[in-house]
């Protein structure tokens, strides 16, 4: 698996996120591609080959193996690797796409033109939606997988033995697991990670929600204190209109009929 292209599509996602989207990415790239790059591919090694039956019946120790161990840990946690962070390639797409419009914009009706974006990786608008969709599906994931773990292998331990009475095993058989400690511990370990990656998304998506909600606060205040101000601008103006005073022309006796007539 190239782990290289994985590394390169989070640190492009990097700058689009916010402070903790960058401690989710610290979380994935150090304790969890990392970690199991280097230590737990060589942990588990060739599971088959070090699973052994205290018995020499054909095809009891590979149903035995298959019966507790259905899929191996080292696939699994890849396919939850590759599953949490494919959705980030959402947010570079969503923002590739705002800089092509952006570009044909300007090239429609010149470089002076009013932009349609004011920062294209500015989370507004679908943008918004898109990240905060990513965030929902990565807590979706860890937590499936989480409980995959538990349900497949029935707890996140590590028996050293195993009893085992699957056909074509003649009776009950022990079966032993290779490094059962050391398995033990990856695996809550990983496990443990996983949590701390959804506890981070869930305050990431607490996080943009709150300071939505706060901005379109302010605006509605800032409308309102508009609003109050123009109105009183209004009064104060009729008030003043009705407080100028009024010319009245004198009271004149009229001429009386024989001057009118001279």
């Amino acid at each position: 698996m190239n782990w290289a292209f994985l590394q390169g599509l989070l640190s492009g996602v990097n700058k689009y996120s916010t402070a903790f989207g960058r401690v989710w990415l610290s979380i994935v790239l150090l304790f969890r591609v990392m970690v199991f790059v280097v230590a737990a591919e060589k942990v588990w090694g060739d599971e088959q080959k070090d699973f052994k039956c205290n018995t020499a019946q054909p095809g009891c120790h590979n149903v035995c193996y298959d019966h507790f161990f259905p899929v191996s840990h080292v696939r699994l946690w890849a396919l939850q690797l590759i599953f949490v962070t494919c959705p980030s390639l959402l947010v570079v797409m969503h923002v590739a796409y705002r800089d092509d419009r952006e570009r044909k914009h300007r090239l429609k009706y010149g470089e002076n033109c009013k932009h349609l974006y004011k920062n294209t990786g500015k989370k507004r608008g679908g943008l918004w939606w898109t990240y905060v969709l990513t965030l929902v599906f990565k807590i979706a994931v860890d937590a499936t997988f989480v409980y995959l773990v538990y349900h497949i292998y029935e707890g996140y331990d590590f028996p050293s033995l195993i009893k085992c009475e699957q056909t074509p095993c003649p009776n009950k058989v022990d079966c032993f697991i290779a490094r059962p400690t050391e398995k033990r511990i990856f695996t809550i370990f990983m496990v443990v990670t996983s949590l701390a990656c959804i506890l981070l998304s869930i305050f990431e998506i607490v996080y943009l929600i709150g300071k939505r909600c706060r901005e379109l606060l302010t605006a509605h205040k800032s409308r309102h204190v508009m609003t109050n101000t123009m109105s009183s601008g209004s009064t104060l103006m009729e008030s003043n209109v009705l407080m100028l005073p009024v010319k009245t022309t004198p009271d004149m006796p009229a001429p009386s009929y024989s001057v009118a007539i001279s």
